[in-house]
């Protein structure tokens, strides 16, 4: 298209930038074909299709807030609810039960399953037999109920080495719940590092052992945190190993290696089991054990920015 400047900055007879400087009217390339009426349908469709699912799936969990908290809340704001003797001993009890048990499950977890998931990703062939028979089995374990493992600690612990019930024992029963998540999770996150940050990294010579601990796990820390949040929260509400595995006690238990020890998750059974007149204390615990999980994922979710490697 040929374009003249007149004296006054005007464009030839194909456009004209005035002395009020407009700009040229952009038209359509060359080709361009506007999309069918089929095709803006179909578009429009599917996103009403897909805020109607993402509305849909709030429905129960928005449900579930609202009457978790219109329910338990009175008796948390209650002073007496942390100590009084009438549910066992008072919530702070069973918290302390429930944070030491799942502590212990975490602390031998959360090692077990990061290096298995390091061995999978960074070390292992995944056509050798050690590779399928360990990738087999996390499988198997993430699909196995929870009564399952109790059952299977408690033949393990009291039948064969006639050990008595205590806390310890439902870390036990906890952990074969909990490896496999921590493997999964942390799995998925060290494959989505950038294989160019390894090679990078090897390129300047070093070895491959610092290389994962300086540069991959660093990189998908807050992904692991994230699947270790997630498999904690599982694990702390479980019931089955603490009915099996442990006994209640009124008395507060710090030591999970020798005796009963109360729980959030014992005490809901145990308050439900006396009828319908318990029922806020059922409702009660049941916040309490969500507001200790969500405490405890904000907490983690803190320390992974803290410890992230930060954005330039």
């Amino acid at each position: 298209m040929s374009v003249t400047l007149g004296d006054h900055g005007s464009l030839g007879d194909h456009g004209s930038l005035g002395g009020n400087g407009a700009v040229p009217v952009k038209t359509a390339p060359s080709g361009f074909t506007p999309l069918s009426r089929r095709r803006t349908i179909t578009d429009d469709a599917v996103r009403i299709l897909v805020l109607g699912s993402v509305l849909l799936a709030l429905v129960p969990l928005v449900w579930l807030a609202v009457t978790l908290i219109s329910k338990g809340i009175g008796p948390i704001l209650d002073l007496e609810w942390w100590t009084r003797p009438q549910i066992r001993g008072g919530a702070g009890n069973a918290i302390i039960g429930t944070l030491i048990q799942t502590a212990l499950a975490a602390i031998i977890s959360v090692p077990v399953g990061i290096f298995v998931a390091i061995y999978l990703v960074e070390y292992s062939d995944r056509k050798s037999a050690t590779a399928r028979a360990t990738t087999f089995m996390v499988d198997i374990l993430s699909g196995v109920p929870s009564i399952v493992a109790a059952l299977f600690v408690y033949a393990a612990w009291r039948t064969t080495l006639g050990m008595e019930r205590s806390g310890f024992v439902v870390a036990i029963a906890l952990v074969l719940l909990m490896v496999p998540l921590v493997v999964r999770s942390t799995e998925e996150m060290l494959k989505i590092v950038p294989q160019d940050l390894r090679e990078a990294s090897y390129a300047l010579g070093i070895p491959k052992w610092k290389t994962i601990a300086r540069i991959v796990l660093p990189t998908a820390l807050s992904g692991i945190i994230t699947g270790v949040m997630l498999a904690i929260a599982r694990v702390m509400g479980e019931s089955a190993p603490v009915l099996i595995l442990v006994g209640s006690t009124r008395a507060v238990n710090w030591n999970p290696f020798d005796g009963s020890q109360q729980s959030l998750p014992l005490m809901m059974v145990q308050e439900y089991g006396k009828g319908p007149g318990a029922f806020d204390n059922v409702w009660g615990a049941a916040l309490t054990l969500v507001i200790l999980v969500a405490i405890i994922y904000f907490g983690a979710k803190v320390v992974s920015k803290v410890f992230s490697p930060k954005q330039s």
